[in-house]
C-alpha cells in the first residue's frame, strides 16, 4: 500500500517535495514546516486554476483560493481547508506575533498535515480519474533535526546552516517569553498573602514552563541557558550561511539590527536586508517597507518605496505588510483600500490586523459599521494575545453589570498577560479598582495595593493623575476596614496593602 508521501506524489510531483519537507520538520522545525505548507497550498491552488482553465487576477493567495471559490472550482469545504492551510502557514512566518509556544506551533503543523491529506483526497477527482487510492500515514519522526545539524557541521551546506538558525531563532522566542513570565512570577510571589487564584495561575505558569521545556527539539537547551544565549547561537548560524543563502543574509541583518549577539548593528543590519530585500526574500522586502513607512537608522521616511515594498511582500501572503499596508493608506486617509488589505491581514489570522479591523468596522472606515463583526475580530484578537484587543475586551467585560464569572475570569486573565507583556498602566489600573471593589467576585487589598503601587511607578504625569484618587481611595477603605477590628490575619492582610501604599 501507498505511503502518504507517495500518496500526494501521484497526487502531483510539484507538491510532494513541499510535503515531505513539511511533515519531515514538523517535530523539529515547527515555523518551517507551516512554511512549507503555505507553499504548498499556493501550489496547489495554481494546479487547479490551470487545470479549470481560471487566469489569476491577484498574487494573493487568499485572492487566488476566492477566485476559484466563485468560479466553483472547489466546494464550500475546500475553500474552508485551503484558508484554514494559508492561516496556519502563514503563523510559521511571525511565530512572535501569536504568542505561540513550541508545543503549540508543533500541533498546528501535525493538523495542517493531517488537513493537507484530507483536501488531496477531496480534490483528488479534480485531476484524476477516478477515486483517491488508499494509503497508509506514516508517523511523524524527529530525524530531520539530526540530518540538518550534520548537513549544517560536516557539509558546510547553507540551507542547513539557516534553519539551524531558525530552530534556535524560534528558541530564543520562546525561551525569550518564559523568561517573561517569570519575571512577573517572581513580582507576584512578593504578595505573600495573595489569593488561592493568583497562587493556582502562578502553578499553571510553572507547569506550563515546565511542559515546554520537555518538548522534543532540534536543538537542546539547559537549564542555565537563557534566550541570550540561543540567540547568539541562531545569530552564529545565519552568519555563517549568509554569504551563499539571501534569506540567512536577511537574518543575519535582523540579528545585528536587534543585537543577538550583544551590542545592537542597526547601521550594517539594515544594509544586509535591502540587499536581501532586492534578490526578492519576501521578510526583507516587508521589514524594508516598513522602515521607509515609519522611518529607521538608515532609512528616511519615503511613502512611495513604502508602497512598492510593501505591496511586493503583501501580493506574497505576507501578513505583517498587509496589515502596514493597510496602515499606510490608512494615513493617506484611502480607507476603502486600508479597510481592504487590513481585512486580508485580519483574515491570515494575524492579531494585529485583527485588532485594527474591529475598530475600522466599529467606525465605519472604509466599510458599513458592523457592531457585531467588530466585536468578533476583537475577540478573536484577544484570544491570541494582542494586547490592545485584550484590554478592550476586557474593559468592556469589567464595565458589564451582566457579565458571568466565566467572563470574569476571562477578563482577569487579559488584564494579567497584558501586564505581564507590556507594563501597561491602564491594564494595573482596571485590575487594582476590581479587585478592590469585589468586582472579580473577591476582594484583595494586598494585590490591589501591589498594583497601583506599580501603575504609579511607570505612570506618566495623566496617568498619575488618575491613580492619586484611587490611591486615597484605598487608603481609606483599608483604614475602614482596620477600624471594624478585623482578626489577626486578616489584620496582617491590611497592613501588608497599607505598607505597599505608604
Amino acid at each position: 500500500m501507498l505511503n502518504d508521501i507517495e500518496f500526494i506524489n501521484g497526487f502531483s510531483t510539484e507538491l510532494s517535495d513541499d510535503y515531505r519537507l513539511a511533515k519531515s520538520y514538523v517535530r523539529d522545525i515547527p515555523t518551517q514546516a507551516l512554511v512549507y505548507i503555505r507553499s504548498f497550498t499556493h501550489k496547489l491552488a495554481a494546479q487547479l486554476a490551470v487545470q479549470h482553465g481560471v487566469t489569476f487576477t491577484s498574487a494573493n493567495l487568499y485572492d487566488r483560493i476566492e477566485q476559484l471559490n466563485q468560479r466553483r472550482v472547489i466546494d464550500v469545504a475546500a475553500v474552508r481547508a485551503l484558508h484554514r492551510l494559508r492561516s496556519d502557514g502563514n503563523r510559521g512566518a511571525h511565530p512572535e506575533k501569536y504568542h505561540l509556544t513550541q508545543t503549540q506551533l508543533v500541533n498546528i503543523a501535525e493538523k495542517s498535515i493531517h488537513q493537507i491529506l484530507q483536501v488531496i483526497e477531496k480534490l483528488y477527482p479534480s485531476l484524476h480519474p477516478g477515486v483517491a487510492p488508499h494509503y497508509q500515514f506514516e508517523a511523524f519522526d524527529s530525524f530531520a533535526g539530526r540530518d540538518l545539524c550534520y548537513r549544517a557541521v560536516m557539509k558546510n551546506d547553507p540551507e542547513a546552516q539557516y534553519l539551524v538558525g531558525m530552530s534556535l531563532k524560534a528558541k530564543g522566542l520562546m525561551l525569550q517569553e518564559q523568561e517573561r513570565a517569570l519575571a512577573q512570577t517572581t513580582d507576584d510571589s512578593l504578595l505573600a498573602s495573595s489569593n488561592s487564584s493568583s497562587a493556582s495561575s502562578s502553578s499553571t505558569s510553572s507547569s506550563s514552563n515546565s511542559a515546554e521545556s520537555n518538548t522534543p527539539s532540534l536543538i537542546s537547551t539547559t537549564v542555565e541557558q537563557t534566550s541570550a544565549d540561543v540567540f547568539a547561537q541562531a545569530a552564529h548560524w545565519f552568519h555563517i550561511a549568509s554569504a551563499h543563502h539571501q534569506a540567512a543574509l536577511f537574518e543575519h541583518g535582523v540579528s545585528l539590527l536587534h543585537g543577538y549577539s550583544g551590542a545592537e548593528n542597526p547601521a550594517t543590519g539594515e544594509a544586509f536586508i535591502a540587499q536581501a530585500a532586492a534578490q526578492g526574500i519576501v521578510n526583507a522586502q516587508a521589514l524594508l517597507g516598513f522602515f521607509y513607512l515609519v522611518g529607521s537608522d538608515q532609512f528616511e521616511v519615503d511613502i512611495n518605496q513604502a508602497e512598492t515594498l510593501l505591496t511586493l511582500a503583501a501580493n506574497a501572503e505576507d501578513a505583517e505588510a498587509m496589515s502596514n499596508l493597510g496602515v499606510l493608506f490608512y494615513q493617506n486617509q484611502q480607507f476603502e483600500q486600508a479597510y481592504l488589505w487590513v481585512n486580508k491581514a485580519a483574515q491570515t489570522g494575524y492579531p494585529h490586523a485583527q485588532y485594527h479591523l474591529a475598530l475600522m468596522l466599529e467606525q465605519g472606515e472604509g466599510c458599513q459599521v458592523d457592531i457585531a463583526t467588530s466585536q468578533q475580530w476583537m475577540q478573536e484578537a484577544a484570544e491570541q494575545g494582542q494586547l490592545d484587543a485584550m484590554l478592550r475586551c476586557c474593559s468592556d467585560i469589567l464595565h458589564d453589570d451582566d457579565a458571568s464569572q466565566e467572563q470574569l475570569n476571562i477578563a482577569e486573565h487579559y488584564l494579567h498577560e497584558v501586564i505581564k507583556y507590556g507594563r501597561n498602566v491602564t491594564a494595573m489600573i482596571e485590575l487594582s479598582v476590581a479587585l478592590a471593589d469585589g468586582i472579580l467576585g473577591r476582594i484583595d487589598v494586598v494585590q490591589a495595593a501591589y498594583l497601583l503601587q506599580q501603575a504609579n511607578l511607570h505612570a506618566n504625569e495623566i496617568q498619575r493623575q488618575v491613580i492619586e484618587p484611587l490611591w486615597q481611595s484605598l487608603l481609606m477603605q483599608i483604614d475602614s476596614v482596620i477600624a471594624l477590628n478585623p482578626t489577626e490575619d486578616e489584620l496582617a492582610t491590611l497592613q501588608q496593602a497599607k505598607c505597599l501604599l505608604a
